[in-house]
């Protein structure tokens, strides 16, 4: 059987055909890319250009500039490989790579691994990159190991590793890079030597800053900068005024550093010279900082002329506009009590924003004006500007202060609508609101409420309880607080002394005055021995009140005196009382209250010649008779008619802090005019 022939080879398509099949493909098919072979792989490089230092050193670059992590480590691992880690040109750049990352770790690690071979420049990149991060202590240990390792510091070493041991208060390693400087001649160097100055300055050792400074071959506008922010820091401002004086071309930064100093510590005339001298034409002039500060200063000592003229200087130098001096200058005004000015310059502000709406609220605030300030509050929501939590703390504080409950309350709801329970100094702010107006229900529901539970919070609750006569449970939430390992400062100590006082709980109170000096070591301060001596009063125990004010540390306030006095009368030791007038009249106070309390406390003794005196230096003093009632009646018994004109209720830390006005009437002003004269 044969074999079949061989197919013949296809016959060629015409072109015609090949149309008619191109008509029948999917036009998907059509718009495909042809296929193609893959292209050939490019030939290797030599193995020098790929494994060269310089190579490597470019790769790590660019994977530093795109923070590319995978392929820089990439690059690390080949050079580790190659033995090239320690390479001069490469470990800088692994260094670099790492701390863009934030990876400090491995920079470190990549540093120290090579340290054998290392120079100073891996070690101050690394420095530098704890430094930059605030991570000061690091910075110190990196510098300390770089020492063990043996490798050498240089000038670019020092600055970082100075100015970490000036924020970790630390002069020890200072002064040893001071004493490595000088021995290695870095002296000529210029941020070594502003280093040690600024770092001497942070920690407080002007004396070494100072010798520093007056050493240095040559000094710049930093070296002067340094050393008078140095004296300001430590309030040394006739130093740094003087010092200030002499700097060549000192800058506007370091008057303002001395200007704000100045007014932190309430040296509110030497600002005004101050600011005063940086107007005269040897002086850098002013900037809106410095008009800020002069502002400030003007409201807080009730400068009103001076305050007008640098209100005058801002409009020349077109600062008026600035958000920050336009609240600067309405809370100037209105610390002037010209809430008037202040109201008319909001109202001209240019954009009306939180901040100014706040300022003015302040001024409403600082002018005990509480439904103006509410009335302003409701205008500033119908504006569409949101409140912040300044904006609620300043209503909520005033609200506190007057008593408003229905204030408080509406500040309450507005905070629970907007969703701001989160805040520990709003949730402070309502326990203190509610406290002082004897919610103490409401107080404790806040409190409960709140997440974090902190000293503030708890001695709002220990005063609002005192204030309600509820001592031992003032002392239960002490006990707690202190369980809780919460700290406690000198004012919840007067909270709790308070609280001991206007429940009469005499030897709790003795115990904790001891406690607040053995256990947490607490300085007394005049406000606690205010409160043992109110304690003393209230309860008859006038020899200890007296031996109280005798002993301590202090001179007595006025206020303490008179408590002293006023207990002394309602008990009948007029002997203390003498003693305790004596003094008051050496004070010679503007209180007519006190003058009262002395002569009725007389009157009661039927002690006319000394009566004579007291109303002999009132007539002096012209010093008008104001009629008050005190409701310590009701606790010590009826008192003589004469007692109802013996407090003044302005008197601030007296026995009576609940007294009211009463009227006059006819036989007892009769009995009055015939005690005094009249």
């Amino acid at each position: 059987m044969r074999p079949p022939p061989p197919p013949h080879p296809p016959a060629a398509l015409s072109k015609h055909h090949l149309l008619r099949i191109r008509r029948c493909l999917p036009p998907v098919w059509l718009n495909a890319a042809p296929a193609q072979d893959p292209p050939p792989s490019p030939p290797p490089p030599p193995p020098t250009s790929s494994s060269s230092p310089a190579s490597l050193s470019s790769l790590l670059f660019s994977c530093t500039s795109r923070r590319a992590r995978f392929p820089g480590e990439q690059v690390h691992a080949r050079a580790v490989a190659l033995g090239l880690g320690a390479h001069p040109s490469v470990l800088p750049r692994l260094a670099s790579f790492y701390i863009a990352l934030g990876d400090l770790p491995a920079a470190r690690a990549a540093v120290e691994r090579a340290a054998w071979k290392a120079r100073a420049f891996p070690w101050n990149l690394l420095i530098w990159g704890y430094a930059d991060r605030g991570m000061w202590g690091d910075a110190v240990l990196a510098y300390e190991r770089m020492l063990a390792l043996g490798v050498g510091a240089d000038r670019f070493t020092y600055p970082s590793v100075l100015r970490a041991c000036g924020e970790l208060r630390d002069a020890a390693i200072g002064r040893g890079i001071e004493q490595r400087v000088q021995r290695w001649r870095y002296g000529l160097d210029m941020y070594v030597w502003n280093a040690l100055v600024g770092m001497y300055a942070k920690c407080g050792e002007l004396e070494d800053a100072r010798r520093v400074f007056d050493g240095m071959p040559a000094r710049d506008v930093i070296s002067w900068n340094a050393m008078v922010s140095g004296y300001a820091s430590a309030s040394m401002w006739g130093e740094a005024f003087e010092l200030l004086q002499q700097a060549p071309g000192a800058n506007i930064v370091t008057w303002n550093v001395v200007a704000a100093g100045n007014l932190k510590a309430g040296n509110y005339d030497e600002v005004m010279r101050l600011v005063s001298q940086m107007r005269s034409s040897h002086s850098p002039g002013l900037d809106f900082v410095t008009v800020m500060i002069g502002l400030k200063a003007c409201g807080r000592n009730g400068y009103l002329r001076i305050g007008r003229e640098l209100h005058g200087v801002a409009v020349r130098l077109c600062f008026d506009r600035l958000e920050r001096v336009e609240c600067s200058l309405i809370t100037m005004y209105s610390r002037c009590q010209m809430i008037s000015s202040a109201y008319c310059l909001f109202r001209t502000c240019s954009v009306r924003s939180v901040a100014t709406w706040n300022s003015l609220l302040a001024g409403f605030a600082f002018m005990d004006q509480v439904e103006e300030a509410m009335l302003l509050f409701r205008k500033m929501i119908e504006s569409a500007v949101v409140p912040n939590d300044v904006t609620v703390l300043t209503m909520l504080s005033l609200g506190a202060r007057f008593g408003h409950l229905c204030h408080g309350r509406e500040m309450h709801c507005y905070i629970l609508k907007h969703g701001l329970t989160g805040s520990n100094l709003l949730q402070n702010s309502l326990v203190d609101m509610y406290s002082k107006s004897r919610q103490m229900a409401a107080a404790h529901r806040v409190f409960d409420q709140m997440q974090c539970q902190d000293r503030h919070a708890y001695t709002s609750l220990i005063l609002g309880y005192g204030m309600q006569r509820e001592g031992l449970v003032s002392l239960e939430l002490f006990d707690k607080m202190i369980a809780n390992n919460i700290k406690v400062d000198h004012v919840t100590m007067v909270a709790v002394l308070s609280a001991c006082s206007h429940s009469g709980l005499v030897t709790q109170g003795q115990l904790r005055f001891a406690e607040m000096i053995d256990v947490f070591c607490i300085a007394p301060r005049v406000e606690h021995f205010s409160c043992m001596v109110d304690l003393y009063c209230r309860e008859g125990l006038l020899k200890m009140a007296e031996e109280m004010i005798n002993r301590m540390p202090f001179q007595p306030t006025a206020a303490m005196l008179a408590t002293l006095i006023e207990a002394c009368g309602i008990h009948g030791k007029t002997e203390i009382g003498d003693r305790a007038a004596k003094r008051l009249l050496a004070m010679r106070t503007n209180n007519p209250g006190h003058y009262k309390l002395i002569a009725n406390m007389y009157i009661s003794a039927k002690r006319w010649p000394e009566l004579a005196k007291v109303r002999s230096l009132m007539s002096g003093m012209e010093l008008n008779m104001i009629p008050t009632h005190s409701l310590l009646e009701s606790e010590y018994g009826e008192c003589p008619v004469e007692q109802d004109y013996c407090l003044n209720r302005s008197m601030p830390g007296c026995l009576s802090d609940d007294m009211t006005d009463t009227d006059f009437s006819s036989s007892e002003e009769v009995k009055f005019n015939e005690a005094f004269g009249g």
